[in-house]
């Protein structure tokens, strides 16, 4: 009997061309699929909650895939990291019904970008982290960040290429902290547009170097204007913390 399978998977995006499966570079998605075909032997199409960049990571990422299989499913991730590189872990399986679709039925994902703000890089962070010399005013960059808390039109802060129904998207929290030269941002969210979190953390780079008030962060929003808010932060910084789902689809 086929089975929906939802995998839970972290692994560290430095050596891939992000989640999704290309042509002519090496994804996420395709080793995972490669080591599903080796387990099941058969052809394997996995379907995963949201794409992520190259270089950028993931703690909870979530895919599914359907296939007819004895393997009890909480064996499942034992025996399928045995076929995985050691930067790709299947963190969790779990039998979901045949219609649980891992994007459209999420009700919220939190990403966290990391900022190392120092006089000088940290060579073993420079994966996982933004290297950010100039010092950085946290406490500014708090304010700003509550600002983004609420319904808005994000299209703002939105990279060109994306197609989406609604630019519209809720952040639920957004948490600035920082610890040992460590700038973390954590946001939670319905939905977020293409590189909206980088963007996000890029403005609120600026807004640490003093080059935008936080106070200007709810106009800028509301502009729409993608020039008005700062860069594009790096991919490395960022990680998919996890994903939610409702009370009968819990993983």
């Amino acid at each position: 009997m086929l089975k929906n399978i939802m995998l839970t998977i972290a692994y560290d995006g430095t050596c891939y061309h992000g989640w999704q499966r290309q042509e002519n570079a090496l994804s996420v998605q395709q080793v995972v699929e490669e080591a599903c075909e080796k387990l099941f032997g058969c052809h394997i199409k996995i379907i995963g909650a949201g794409r992520t960049d190259a270089k950028v990571h993931a703690l909870g990422q979530v895919a599914t895939l359907q296939v007819a299989t004895s393997i009890p499913i909480e064996r499942i991730p034992y025996a399928l990291n045995t076929y995985l590189p050691e930067d790709i872990v299947i963190q969790q399986a779990k039998e979901q019904p045949m219609e649980f679709h891992p994007r459209y039925d999420a009700i919220n994902k939190t990403y966290r970008y990391q900022i190392l703000n120092a006089p000088f890089a940290i060579p073993q962070w420079r994966n996982y982290t933004t290297f950010v010399s100039y010092p950085l005013n946290v406490d500014r960059m708090s304010q700003a960040g509550k600002y983004f808390c609420g319904t808005h039109d994000f299209v703002g802060f939105c990279s060109t290429g994306s197609h989406v129904i609604t630019t519209i998207r809720t952040i639920f929290d957004f948490q600035v902290t920082f610890q040992d030269r460590i700038i973390t941002l954590e946001v939670k969210g319905n939905g977020f547009l293409y590189n909206m979190v980088r963007i996000i953390a890029g403005t609120l780079i600026e807004v640490g170097k003093g080059k935008i008030n936080p106070f200007d962060i709810p106009s800028i929003i509301q502009s729409k204007d993608r020039k008005k808010a700062g860069p594009t932060a790096p991919p490395q910084g960022l990680t998919l913390i996890k994903i939610e789902y409702g009370k009968t689809l819990t993983h």
